[in-house]
């Protein structure tokens, strides 16, 4: 299995993003007069926050828009900046780079915030394409919409050379749409279980046991 692009998920697969997120979820929420400690809002770390929102505490469509844009009261200024490249990430899109992989970010974060962290990382020079959602958080948002914006500005048509690299379900159901297969990372925020059930071909312990992946012919 040879693979030409490979799309990489943001949160819990290049950099660990939790902190600054469930520390603006719990800030969004106060102002709702919700009091939740940061460590328990983990649900929110992946999926778009308007479906996290709605799911988990019931909101209104406008409920959850109005809690967005108090979530990024924070995250624009303090939230952004509580977040780390996992341990080896910088070699694995080195490697992949030299190696001639077209790297493609394919996220549900809004991609101006993509972009910041990828550039602050000094990771945007290993990226064909940085792919994000739409700062309204109501179009371009679910992963599947996503991938096909990805795909559309880079003109692949042929997918039988990407793979998707994700650590939640949400990835691997978004690429499946496409007929792209995923390679699961068990250092993010999802399970094993749930990345088997979502129907990963592969589950990488590391960045390194990813790395060796990516690039066997």
């Amino acid at each position: 299995m040879s693979f030409k692009y490979i799309l990489f998920d943001l949160d819990g697969t290049l950099s660990d993003s939790a902190p600054g997120i469930t520390r603006s979820v719990a800030y969004a929420l106060e102002r709702f007069g919700i009091h939740e400690k940061a460590e328990d809002l983990g649900y929110f770390v992946g999926p778009p926050l308007i479906d996290a929102f709605r799911e988990k505490y019931g909101m209104t469509t406008e409920e959850a828009e109005l809690a967005i844009k108090y979530f990024r009261e924070r995250f624009s200024t303090v939230g952004i900046l509580e977040n780390a490249p996992y341990d080896g990430i910088e070699e694995l899109l080195g490697a992949l780079h030299a190696n001639g992989k077209k790297l493609i970010l394919a996220t549900s974060k809004p991609e101006k915030f993509a972009r910041e962290i990828l550039e602050r990382y000094g990771f945007a020079k290993y990226f064909t394409f940085i792919g994000g959602a739409c700062m309204d958080e109501k179009t371009r948002m679910h992963k599947d919409e996503v991938i096909a914006y990805c795909l559309e500005n880079c003109n692949i048509t042929d997918t039988s050379e990407c793979i998707m690299v994700g650590d939640r379900r949400h990835d691997a159901e978004g690429a499946a749409k496409f007929d792209i297969p995923t390679a699961g990372v068990l250092y993010g925020y999802g399970t094993k279980e749930e990345l088997v059930q979502s129907g990963v071909v592969k589950v990488c312990d590391t960045p390194e046991a990813l790395c060796t992946f990516l690039l066997q012919e």
